[in-house]
């Protein structure tokens, strides 16, 4: 138990001790006695299974479970509460559950080796540099992110819905077969622990026993090209002026200051290559890609395979009539097209743009050049920086920024 020096306010008090799923679990003293010396528990399903015979008589147990705001409403009641979690309550774990709902509590760590440690520690393999991503709950994009950027060996902590499977389905879809994946089942149970490490073709359709998690190793190094030709690309009718020049394509990314934006809009994407280098050379971005002619959306899916860019969010269908609100807001948007609504289109960007976003425009006319001028004035916004630029025997486009 906690103890307080009288001039103290008295806190909420937990005990968060992390366990494997061993049915014989090993305790310190100082554990053992924690654990006596309470009367109010807590954890998930599986763990009140495992802690059942090491509870002292007469304890209460608290689940677990969703909504967790019903969960942190029952441990109010009390002022001593021990948790059980998995592993290491600090690693995607439950500890930063309670630091969060409960600010002013006092909290005391008894961690445990986390899953991946494990399972490095099953396979003898260093784990010093591994990058670690948690898919519990959580979207593809940081998965994504370590993918796109190459990263020798990923932990991956799964859930039942992304599963290796579903993950070894992805990579394959994207072009990255450059790895290994190492799966490892219910680790620590005595009896059901299984590891096992296969070619990624070997995972697809199989199932893995629950809880799960992996290790991809990398077996090669996969080109990550920057300023792709445009020939590269699969092209709308394969007309190739129907597509941002490379050194356009690299001067629009460079004035939109990619590397420090965290959201960016694509619209009027064609073949997405603007999308698909932005994806690439900025992994850590969430892009949104608006196109109204159908047939540029098997365009940009073929080209996001082709160079290793998952995550591009893809609308299609006319900008100024789309559903916004559910969108991520972005702060920085490229317009490749505007169909002949320039004016309106930024009226309806400014309504989502944050507030230090930032707008890029290629005009391949005087007229267009003026419009955007007119516009960028309308929405209370200043061109800062433009540059004229040739490529070929091309007509010269205008790269405009407004900020």
């Amino acid at each position: 138990m906690f103890e307080y020096p009288l001039s103290e306010p008295k806190r909420q008090r937990y005990v968060v001790i992390g366990i494997s799923d061993c049915h014989e679990q090993y305790f310190s003293p100082e554990v053992q006695a924690l654990i006596q010396a309470n009367r109010v528990f807590s954890g998930g399903v599986r763990h009140r299974e495992i802690m059942l015979p090491y509870l002292p008589q007469g304890a209460e147990w608290i689940d677990i479970t969703i909504p967790l705001k019903d969960v942190f409403s029952r441990y109010r009641a009390y002022d001593d509460i021990v948790i059980f979690a998995s592993g290491d309550p600090l690693f995607f774990g439950f500890a930063n559950t309670v630091r969060r709902e409960c600010p002013d509590a006092e909290i005391r760590l008894y961690p445990s080796f986390n899953s991946l440690q494990m399972l490095a520690h099953r396979l003898l393999l260093p784990y010093h540099d591994m990058r670690v991503v948690s898919l519990t709950g959580r979207p593809w994009t940081r998965f994504d992110q370590a993918l796109i950027e190459g990263e020798a060996m990923i932990g991956v902590l799964t859930d039942r819905e992304k599963t290796p499977s579903a993950i070894a389905r992805r990579m394959l879809d994207y072009g990255y077969d450059n790895y290994t994946m190492a799966v490892g089942e219910k680790l620590g149970n005595q009896t059901e622990e299984n590891v096992g490490t296969y070619a990624l073709s070997e995972v697809l359709g199989r199932t893995f026993a629950f809880p799960n998690n992996l290790i991809l190793c990398r077996t090669s190094v996969r080109p990550r090209p920057f300023g792709i030709p445009e020939g590269e690309f699969a092209l709308l009718d394969g007309r190739a002026k129907m597509i941002t020049k490379a050194p356009i394509r690299l001067l629009s990314l460079s004035m939109l200051e990619l590397r420090d934006r965290h959201v960016l809009w694509d619209i009027g994407f064609c073949t997405g290559s603007v999308s698909v280098e932005a994806k690439l050379q900025f992994p850590h971005l969430q892009v949104v890609a608006f196109e109204q002619r159908p047939q540029c959306e098997e365009l940009i899916s073929c080209n996001s395979r082709k160079f290793g860019t998952p995550g591009i969010e893809v609308f299609m269908g006319d900008f100024m009539q789309a559903t916004l609100g559910t969108l991520p807001r972005p702060d920085a948007v490229f317009i490749g097209g505007h169909g002949g609504k320039l004016i309106e289109m930024l009226c309806r960007i400014q309504s989502v743009l944050v507030g230090d976003g930032v707008i890029v425009f290629n005009a391949v006319s005087e007229e267009s050049r003026q419009l955007f001028e007119s516009g960028i004035r309308a929405i209370g916004r200043r061109i800062t920086r433009e540059t004229r630029i040739q490529v070929d025997m091309n007509n010269s486009i205008n790269v405009i920024k407004a900020e």
